[in-house]
């Protein structure tokens, strides 16, 4: 009889990491060569990391690229034993991959990913669908609903936004994020920025900044103009970090959250 993973096959290392078996066809490319082609890679937890990482057994990794490395770090990973520096294309990658030194993941690789930590393998694929940053957490759930709910967002006391028309974006372990129409949001009062960033559940945002008399962090409003399918129904709308601004969703004024977001946006704030 086959079994499939559930939730009862997350397993700890004594090394305090968590780990579990995926189905998933994950390959990882650097430009045009792939160095990793795995039909059995695991999902990895660090301890004190929110989101997982992938490691795949030796044999679908092309470890002709790989090296020992030269100069490997101190205290980057859990436990972590060896590092490799990857040769591909010319290039040479420093650090970017290594074996956890738990029995139960003994001949698994693991690597970095570009956009995430700035080098490393810089395209990935679940079967053939392109994901960044790192790999979607099958424990996570991000569901987009279209909601009539009335929403009014306020930075010291201005309103900047007021819809009865939002979709709602709830996400395993964060705030529920109201998105809003833009004919709904003053955004008169906030200059387009250069920043981005991307989201393997949502896809890539961009963003904007409060021009006002207020202090508020910058890029305090972003909005997705290309979302991935799952969450396809907040194209085009605009979201405002919770946690700097004040929300009244049907008369009632919410609490500000604290969330990982809140010691950054507090780091961006104006002096």
């Amino acid at each position: 009889m086959t079994t499939f993973p559930t939730a009862r096959d997350i397993r700890t290392t004594p090394e305090g990491l968590l780990w579990e078996p995926s189905e998933r066809h994950v390959r990882g490319r650097k430009g045009d060569l792939t160095v990793v082609d795995s039909r059995h890679p695991v999902l990895v937890w660090e301890p004190g990391t929110p989101v997982p990482l992938y490691a795949f057994p030796r044999e679908e990794v092309r470890v002709d690229l790989l090296h020992p490395a030269k100069n490997p770090p101190k205290g980057k990973h859990t436990g972590s034993q060896i590092f490799y520096d990857l040769e591909a294309g010319g290039e040479l990658i420093t650090n970017a991959a290594w074996t956890f030194p738990a029995d139960e993941l003994a001949g698994h690789i693991a690597f970095e990913w570009f956009r995430r930590a700035g080098r490393g393998l810089d395209h990935w694929y679940e079967e053939e669908e392109e994901i960044f940053i790192h790999p979607r957490d099958p424990h996570k759930r991000v569901d987009a609903i279209v909601s009539g709910r009335h929403v009014v967002v306020e930075i010291d006391g201005t309103v900047v936004a007021d819809t009865h028309r939002p979709v709602l974006l709830f996400e395993t372990g964060l705030p529920t994020r109201y998105y809003i129409p833009r004919e709904d949001v003053r955004l008169d009062l906030f200059e387009r920025t250069d920043h981005s960033t991307g989201c393997p559940y949502k896809g890539t945002a961009t963003y904007w900044s409060w021009e006002g008399e207020a202090k508020a962090p910058p890029n305090l409003v972003w909005s997705y103009p290309d979302p991935l399918p799952a969450v396809g129904a907040v194209k085009g709308l605009l979201a405002f970090y919770n946690e700097a601004v004040d929300l009244v969703v049907d008369g009632e004024r919410l609490e500000r959250p604290v969330t990982p977001f809140t010691t950054m946006l507090s780091a961006r704030r104006p002096a």
